[in-house]
């Protein structure tokens, strides 16, 4: 019996990497033509940066460098705010705006899937102050698979910035409600992952891109980790 599960889970790990290896290199040479304006338009504007390049912790607590397009001031971490970024933050840029809203800010992130850094689908990659934030059980089960482009965490909270927008603090909001529960989502993913589950999150991020505003769902993942009270009022 151990050996038939052994024997399952490494032939549904070589069909999650062959899909990623494929869905990513698709994608990339579909929106290529249009990837290359992104990058000219970024290098032309004012900050003349194309990408923001920071270290994320993956797999076995491995840093590795997370690419995404540049939509903020370049000393953004800095300033007010910090690491999360709030509705209408002043420190976005005007074609960064569009990037974010439609996630194509996200899309250099398949050169990190095609490289093995990631999956399509998993844990987000967090930054080592964001990590501490979880629980060390929650990042024990998380430090065990590949980070993902997306996942539960980023489709429960895909309207982030609106949670933000409605409470008093929300830097201390974020570290203290939000990112616990985050570490909870990730490693519920991580205790259920199967390729029907890997197939089912991917469908649910391309919804997400089309309703982010409907607050936290729950109606489809109903054996997930309980929402704490303090976010019961941005269940749908």
């Amino acid at each position: 019996m151990f050996q038939e599960k052994k024997i399952k889970s490494i032939f549904h790990a070589v069909l999650i990497r062959m899909f990623d290896l494929m869905a990513s290199s698709i994608v990339l040479i579909l929106l290529s033509p249009f990837l290359v304006l992104v990058c000219i338009s970024l290098k032309l504007s004012g900050e003349g940066k194309i990408f923001f390049l920071q270290k994320r912790i993956g797999r076995l607590g491995k840093t590795f460098t997370l690419y995404k397009f540049a939509t903020m001031l370049k000393n953004s971490i800095a300033l007010p705010g910090g690491e999360i970024t709030l509705r209408n933050d002043p420190r976005v840029l005007k074609l960064g705006k569009y990037l974010r809203l439609s996630k194509l800010n996200e899309v250099p992130q398949l050169l990190n899937v095609i490289k093995g850094d990631m999956s399509l689908v998993g844990p987000r990659p967090q930054t080592s102050s964001t990590f501490k934030l979880f629980d060390p059980k929650d990042q024990e089960n998380i430090l065990s698979v590949k980070p993902g482009l997306s996942g539960i965490g980023s489709i429960i909270f895909r309207d982030e910035e609106y949670i933000f927008s409605l409470v008093d603090n929300p830097l201390e909001f974020d570290a203290n409600i939000i990112m616990p529960h985050k570490g909870k989502l990730e490693a519920w993913y991580v205790r259920n992952k199967t390729l029907k589950l890997y197939f089912k999150l991917i469908f649910f991020t391309f919804q997400s891109l089309f309703h982010p505003k409907n607050g936290l769902s729950f109606d489809t993942f109903m054996d997930i980790p309980e929402l704490p009270k303090e976010l019961l009022q941005f269940k749908d």
